[in-house]
């Protein structure tokens, strides 16, 4: 059960902690230094995820108090610390001495200006020599800072600082619940798109100060991240490409119907009108899966409500997705039929291709759309539907 803010406690610093020994007191050092020196009324809590080592105890003997949390990983840490947390702020950060928690101010300012979320943009305030790998710094942070900038125009520039300050109730409302390094992206993603004032401060990053490699595995965060922005960006992965793919699907088959093309100096005929019926097919499919995707991670209350859909699912009901997918296939249906006169006037003998699947490749695409349309329809309803 999360701890409820106490009157007397205005700020939480927060370290994750998982064998940091040999920095661990360094840092509640600092923080405690920190809270003295500014006269915030606070405390310094490390959630520790299993270190073998006595990390605990040095926190523990050190000034901090220690809760522990058993499910790996950094979200889970996070998670359990900020449910703990007394203090109606709460400011973040590595127990690795990278950060400067003795530098708190900008963080305390902006959440007592009435900031929901305060990022630390450590490209603004300085990037230490050998602080940073260049592979993080010139390409990982850049690219999914850009990409989660773009699927959710968040204004931050820093997605991964770790060092990062939030009013505590705005943040355990968003009921966030990802395990991983992706936790760092879920809180920006979720604060960005419920709305919440968000603010970005410089950060400074330095060498962290353990004789150990980090935790951080580039490739395989670096691609937890990005498949935690694609699976919260229905759009981008499914609605957008599907679009095109459809699109051009479409315009390549109409192009096509009254009979061979040349492009560039290559003749295009009845195989590229398959590929142009495939196209077809899977770019539809993937636009329903936008719309699935969209209602679920709103009826799980991972995204927030959308007006958009909400139109739409009442324009686009069971009944109007059945009856527009069956006329659709009704009309495949008619071609079909007009395909098997033909067949018949040839004694059902051979036929040319380059005649017969300018009929047949439309017809057999309007009929595999059609009974998608329909089928989806009902899915959509069943996403709709409301427990009691």
């Amino acid at each position: 059960m999360a701890e409820r803010p106490h009157e007397s406690c205005e700020l939480t610093i927060l370290l994750p902690c998982l064998n940091e020994g040999e920095t661990v007191g360094i840092c509640i050092t600092k923080a405690l230094t920190y809270l003295e020196r500014s006269g915030v009324a606070g405390e310094v809590l490390v959630a520790d995820n299993g270190s073998t080592d006595d990390s605990a105890g040095i926190a523990e003997r050190a000034g901090a108090r220690v809760i522990h949390e058993s499910r790996k990983g950094y979200g889970s840490a996070l998670r359990a610390g900020i449910a703990e947390a007394r203090g109606r702020y709460v400011i973040m950060g590595d127990a690795d001495d990278s950060y400067d928690f003795t530098a708190l101010d900008p963080f305390v300012a902006a959440l007592r200006d009435g900031a929901d979320l305060v990022m630390g943009n450590r490209f603004k305030g300085g990037i230490a020599p050998q602080a940073m790998p260049p592979l993080h710094r010139y390409l990982g942070n850049p690219v999914l800072s850009g990409i989660g900038r773009l699927f959710f125009r968040s204004p931050i520039g820093d997605f991964h600082c770790g060092l990062r300050g939030m009013r505590t109730e705005a943040i355990r409302g968003l009921g966030l619940a990802t395990e991983g390094m992706e936790f760092a992206s879920e809180m920006v993603v979720r604060a960005t798109v419920d709305k919440l004032r968000i603010d970005e401060v410089p950060a400074t990053l330095s060498p962290d100060g353990r004789s150990r490699p980090p935790h951080l595995r580039s490739f395989h965060d670096g691609w937890r991240h990005l498949r935690f922005l694609l699976l919260l960006s229905p759009r981008w992965l499914f609605l957008y490409p599907g679009a095109v793919l459809m699109l051009a699907g479409l315009a390549s088959m109409l192009w096509l119907l009254p009979g061979p093309r040349l492009l560039f100096g290559f003749g295009l005929g009845v195989n590229t009108l398959v590929y142009s019926s495939a196209a077809i097919i899977c770019g539809f499919q993937a636009m329903t899966f936008a719309i699935f995707a969209k209602v679920f991670a709103i009826n799980a209350r991972l995204l927030p409500p959308d007006s958009r859909v909400r139109r739409f699912t009442a324009l686009v009901n069971v009944e109007v997705g059945m009856a527009a997918g069956l006329l659709l296939f009704l009309a495949g249906l008619s071609a079909a039929a007009y395909a098997l006169g033909l067949w018949r006037l040839a004694s059902f003998g051979a036929l040319d291709p380059d005649v017969s699947l300018r009929i047949v490749a439309p017809s057999a695409t309007a009929m595999i759309v059609g009974l998608q349309l329909v089928f989806s329809s009902f899915f959509l309803g069943v996403l709709a539907l409301r427990r009691q």
